[in-house]
């Protein structure tokens, strides 16, 4: 169990049990796998996990495109007041109909953003986002319908904008929250399927973006975070390489706390040499630089003034109440490319 968890867990619990953002229903302990906790809602007040003002529309937006909530029921988020899906839909669903505010947002990232487009249904924010095509060859069910949130691989988040060069750009998010990993191997699954051969003609291709040189074998990616890293990356390059929605580049964007250093772990034994955090390997393993890029959450929000849009501001003052470590900084560069 991660340290930052552990802490996100006590601080949920007394957010609450003293903010003015629950009502008196959703104060009692939770349910969650089949065990109560301070840190969970009800589950008929699951809905309150969410900001206010997106509550409806996000759960609308999810049950239209047919997308997962990780542990929900019945059309509502998980319950768990530190759930991963929730904490990026909180910070990221507010932009999705205000496409200069996430400019400003993506700028220190991206400078040369000329304007953000919609990339789904007039939405510039798409969530649980897995391309428009099964670029990865990943197994379909017998409906033939591919799953957004459960059994495909999905990128967190997804935006889209065109350059001052007029290069259109999609970035796929991979967001993080608590999560800690540890050196388990997941080459073989538990059903006993061999996933090293799901994935290997990408990895065999000759225009693979990965440094091969720099990986002793391919099962030494099979460790979380790389695992999901691996296939987020093929599924940008993929599509990519398919101009889909019209883009010239697709790129992965990574965002995690700065103070989750529980994630920072290394846990595949043999890339434990190229550097002292997941995400370090991770930009050093990639031939492209501009294909991958770190960002903690406190550099990217905490910077974020909402000065310049009012209709933001309750969102921000929900985020630095909840999540009131984005406020402190612990890192000296704007952006971490690696």
């Amino acid at each position: 169990m991660g340290r930052f968890l552990e802490k996100e867990k006590t601080r949920q619990a007394e957010f609450k049990a003293n903010s003015t953002y629950f009502t008196q229903a959703a104060r009692s302990d939770g349910i969650y796998k089949d065990h109560p906790y301070p840190f969970c809602l009800p589950r008929h007040c699951a809905a309150e996990n969410l900001f206010s003002e997106i509550r409806d529309s996000v759960r609308d937006y999810f049950a239209i495109n047919e997308i997962k909530w990780h542990d929900g029921q019945d059309g509502n988020p998980s319950n768990h007041l530190c759930d991963s899906q929730v904490c990026c839909v909180n910070f990221l669903f507010p932009f999705a109909d205000k496409p200069e505010a996430l400019a400003e947002l993506l700028r220190p990232i991206y400078p040369l953003i000329q304007e953000m487009l919609p990339i789904e249904n007039e939405q510039y924010v798409a969530c649980e986002w897995i391309g428009q095509q099964n670029y990865l060859g990943e197994k379909i069910s017998r409906n033939r319908k591919r799953t957004r949130g459960a059994n495909f691989t999905s990128a967190d988040a997804a935006v889209m904008f065109r350059d001052y060069n007029d290069r259109i750009h999609i970035v796929l998010i991979e967001w993080k929250y608590t999560e800690a990993y540890f050196s388990t191997p997941l080459a073989i699954a538990k059903s006993g399927t061999d996933r090293t051969r799901i994935y290997v003609h990408l990895y065999e291709r000759e225009d693979c973006l990965l440094i091969k040189e720099r990986i002793p074998e391919f099962e030494a990616l099979f460790y979380e975070p790389f695992y999901q890293l691996m296939r987020q990356q093929f599924l940008a390059h993929e599509m990519e390489k398919a101009h889909e929605s019209g883009a010239d580049d697709v790129s992965l964007l990574h965002i995690a706390p700065a103070h989750n250093i529980d994630f920072r772990r290394v846990t595949s034994p043999s890339l434990g040499s190229l550097g002292n955090s997941a995400t370090e390997v991770w930009g050093k393993l990639v031939k492209d630089s501009g294909a991958f890029t770190s960002v903690s959450t406190e550099k990217l929000f905490g910077g974020f003034g909402s000065n310049q849009f009012p209709e933001l501001a309750s969102w921000r003052k929900y985020i630095l109440a909840r999540y009131p470590w984005v406020k402190s900084e612990n890192e000296t560069s704007p952006v971490n490319p690696t």
